[in-house]
């Protein structure tokens, strides 16, 4: 298969394509370098595909729709689009709202339009998030489950996209999958992420800054199976579907700690902080509906995923 995966130099594109060209598969990468950070960072993400005789790397935005046009022209018909490329963050997404609807939902339309609108029509596998949910009371999260009530403007592009996914699949029969994520983390996560924040400073003898309660957990879930979804829904994607990849397993937000710093051999320094808007109390993902129709199945247990980012965190530059 010839494969698009929008946003290949980001933590989980960047293994998606990995894991696509070990499946045998054509790859061509899009992304735009997005100053959310260092490009150097993105640069060594992408440099074991761009070793690959299969892959090929085009610099463009999502946001820029003859770019995209001239994608889909240059390379032929793709026989799948993984669309991974978007502004990440709750807080952050409080703080330009506008700059992620541009993003997430004029770029998911972008590349809708050019999946729709060629001879060939490309299975969509839409990287959505279980921010959805919002502060739902019903654990664990499942895909039938009204999310019609997000807390933040990152949520709501989220919900938003699997919405527009929808119209053209019922316009154009576009097989599209809309897959949740539910906290990825692993080697290559996102500097601003807790997971990498709290290992980092841990590691330097820094304070952490814990916001709000330390009972509120998250259904954390390696990058592996993660991509492992990811993977199976290219091979399998059939009509419209939205399915949750996470772990099935909520860890609280003082275990988290716990687990890092038992990983990085060291006490942590806590700063307790207020709440931040836009947060969920909890996280936890129903992954039966992924289990029936992708067979999937997270693999890696919460505390041996800490010890492998860690691994990875002590060969990178910690500190100033």
């Amino acid at each position: 298969m010839r494969i698009l995966v929008s946003g290949a130099a980001g933590f989980i594109g960047s293994f998606a394509c990995e894991r696509l060209l070990g499946d045998g598969h054509r790859v061509v990468g899009l992304d735009n370098f997005d100053p959310f950070y260092d490009r150097p960072v993105k640069e060594a993400n992408l440099a074991p595909s761009l070793a690959h005789g299969r892959f090929a790397f085009v610099e463009a935005d999502i946001r820029d729709s003859a770019a995209i046009g001239e994608v889909f022209a240059a390379h032929g018909a793709f026989d799948a689009v993984v669309h991974l490329a978007a502004r990440a963050g709750v807080r952050p997404s409080i703080r330009d709202p506008i700059g992620y609807e541009e993003v997430n939902v004029r770029g998911t339309m972008n590349l809708l339009e050019h999946a729709a609108r060629g001879k060939n029509r490309p299975r969509f596998i839409f990287g959505s998030s279980s921010s959805v949910y919002g502060n739902s009371p019903k654990v664990p999260f499942s895909e039938s489950d009204n999310v019609d009530r997000p807390i933040s403007p990152y949520a709501a592009t989220k919900k938003a996209g699997e919405l527009v996914c929808h119209a053209y699949h019922h316009l154009y029969g576009l097989a599209t999958c809309c897959l949740r994520f539910f906290t990825v983390y692993g080697p290559r996560q996102r500097p601003d992420l807790a997971i990498h924040k709290f290992a980092r400073n841990i590691l330097a003898g820094k304070p952490i800054q814990v916001f709000g309660d330390l009972a509120a957990s998250r259904d954390y879930t390696y990058v592996d199976d993660v991509v492992l979804g990811i993977s199976r829904a290219v091979e399998r994607c059939d009509g419209y579907e939205i399915i949750n990849l996470g772990s099935s397993r909520g860890v609280s937000l003082r275990d988290m700690i716990a687990a890092v710093s038992k990983a990085c051999n060291r006490r942590p320094i806590i700063e307790q902080m207020p709440p931040q808007p836009g947060d969920v109390a909890r996280t936890w993902a129903d992954v039966e509906k992924a289990g029936r129709l992708l067979g999937y199945r997270p693999t890696v247990p919460f505390e041996e995923g800490i010890e492998r980012f860690v691994e990875w965190l002590g060969r990178q530059k910690v500190g100033p």
